[in-house]
């Protein structure tokens, strides 16, 4: 069994009473996105009492291994330390951590407090027992649950080079090898406005309709052997003042879902072209991911019998702009759910996983 007991400049592994230490701090303290301050000094001082120097921007906190050495493949080890609002159906307190029956309740214990304890006991484990051939980066986020411009994609320019990263979210421990990406557009269909009695005008409803309906049975080209195919969906319509005035104007809005076979600026070339309405994205940001099948990292995971599968959910993988591998203990099907809660050897196994996954990465690396 393992946990972390860290004294100044000191670090040992022992049992995993300490991650549910930690975890619990984490969960007694509130860090809704965008205010995560006081989670984010918990994690910057948790780092300096292991004698290390994290650097902060914003709400994001990061450090590097001190055993780093220029040349070196650089991983990241990335989770989350914001939540969402705990909604009503909550019957404990979600800031009052507790252990009933094997498992840790609280808000952000699944999603993702117990991913990030396990990749912080990761990092610290390696910085005592240096891994050769790797550098190490750890990253605590902010913002990842309404992805927002002051986490993942404020931080990344301020990291040194990565070339992969594993993003710490509940799989069961499983391989996230493909995420899905998300756009959403704001469309106008254009029309001219006339008596509806008399047959005037150039109705932008039935405009609109036109593209919908095209919408509905077209199948993009490009397929994702782990995600499938683009889901692009209307979700909202509005057009029309009154009953007898032909519209001159009808706006809609697309769901946008899109997979690691094509960008997100690619899918939106193809609606465009094919669509008669006017088409602008509120964001291209939120672009799909992938990570090849053949990456080392990948096949260290399934060197220890885990399953790789895609993703349809988000997380900062989006904002990453380098391969990405999402990993960690804990269950999807948990995540925004009342009264979350975490098993206690879900973290115990998390980070024996963290710790297995690098150690095989890096021996792929120098083998012929």
């Amino acid at each position: 069994m393992y946990s972390l007991v860290i004294t100044t400049k000191s670090i040992a592994l022992k049992d995993v009473s300490t991650l549910v230490s930690w975890l619990s701090q984490l969960i007694a303290t509130p860090s809704l996105s965008r205010e995560e301050e006081q989670t984010a000094a918990l994690i910057e001082g948790w780092l300096q009492d292991g004698g290390l120097s994290p650097q902060r921007h914003g709400n994001n906190v990061w450090v590097a291994s001190p055993h780093n050495q220029a040349g070196l493949p650089t991983v990241l080890l990335n989770s989350h330390h914001d939540t969402v609002k705990p909604n009503a159906g909550y019957t404990r307190d979600p800031f009052a951590p507790a252990v009933d029956d094997g498992k840790l309740y609280g808000l952000g214990s699944n999603d993702a407090g117990g991913c990030l304890m396990c990749l912080l006991a990761t990092f610290l484990h390696f910085v005592e027992q240096p891994l050769a051939g790797v550098n190490l980066v750890f990253a605590a986020s902010a913002e990842e649950e309404i992805s927002g411009k002051g986490g993942m994609e404020a931080l990344f320019p301020q990291l040194p080079n990565i070339d992969v990263a594993i993003v710490g979210e509940p799989t069961l421990g499983q391989l996230a090898v493909a995420e899905k990406g998300l756009m959403v557009i704001d469309a106008v269909a254009p029309g001219r406005s006339g008596h509806a009695a008399r047959e005037e005008g150039d109705n932008a409803l039935y405009r609109a309709l036109d593209d919908i309906a095209w919408l509905r049975q077209f199948e993009f080209p490009q397929q994702s052997a782990w995600l499938g195919k683009v889901k692009a969906t209307a979700t909202i319509i509005q057009a029309g003042s009154q009953h007898n005035v032909v519209p001159a104007e009808c706006t809609f809005t697309l769901d946008v879902r899109t997979t690691d076979a094509s960008s997100n600026q690619e899918v939106l070339g193809i609606l465009q072209k094919h669509m008669h309405s006017t088409l602008t994205p509120r964001s291209t940001r939120l672009q799909p991911s992938g990570i090849p099948a053949e990456h080392p990292l990948v096949q260290a995971g399934l060197a220890m019998g885990r399953e790789a599968y895609g993703s349809p959910t988000l997380s900062d993988q989006a904002l990453i702009p380098v391969p990405s591998l999402k990993m960690g203990p804990g269950d999807s099907a948990r995540s925004h759910t009342a009264d979350e809660f975490i098993w206690v050897h879900e973290l115990e196994r998390g980070h024996q996983d963290y710790v297995q996954l690098l150690t095989g990465f890096a021996e792929r690396l120098v083998k012929p």
